[in-house]
């Protein structure tokens, strides 16, 4: 058992040059000030590198290529990499170049993700997780589920293994 990432469509109507925080939540910059503040205390309190940004960007080309990277076995990978591109550095992930950089960074060939790139073949199976999404209620990412319960949200190690316990997974011994 491991963690399986899916798609989510967060903000899916974002132009390809991204929006501005304050457009996107329709509200004042010290609102939007006040929200990023929080959002990095949470990040430093789970030990998460996070930096203040002032534009969201659209990830559903990203999404197609870590559909792509997990086939290839690069999945954690990529999605590391691409949450650091997105949370760190503030790149917009809906140009081919960063992509094509995150693709070069995990290792992976560039060419065959130009190929996923151009020809969108990882559109459909994208569509299915958005479709799976709605269906099983999924409205904010992170968010985790397992057998019936659900955590939302970036969660401490603590309350992730008590969803895991809740599921009858018990810790490995580290021993054998």
């Amino acid at each position: 058992m491991g963690v399986h990432w899916r798609a989510f469509p967060l903000h899916p109507e974002t132009p390809e040059e991204g929006q501005l925080l304050e457009d996107l939540f329709r509200t004042s910059p010290e609102k939007i000030a006040g929200m990023v503040e929080h959002l990095r205390r949470t990040a430093r309190d789970l030990g998460l590198p996070f930096a203040a940004r002032a534009r969201t960007y659209n990830s559903r080309l990203a999404q197609e290529l870590g559909l792509w990277a997990m086939e290839k076995g690069c999945g954690d990978a990529f999605h590391r990499a691409a949450f650091t591109a997105y949370f760190v550095d503030g790149l917009n992930l809906a140009k081919h170049q960063v992509l094509l950089d995150l693709v070069r960074e995990t290792g992976l060939p560039a060419d065959e993700a130009e190929v996923v790139l151009s020809g969108r073949t990882y559109a459909e199976k994208v569509d299915r997780d958005w479709a799976d999404s709605r269906f099983k209620g999924v409205t904010a990412v992170p968010t985790f589920i397992m057998g019936r319960h659900k955590l939302v949200g970036a969660q401490s190690f603590e309350s992730l293994v008590e969803l895991v316990s809740l599921n009858g997974v018990s810790r490995k011994n580290p021993n054998g």
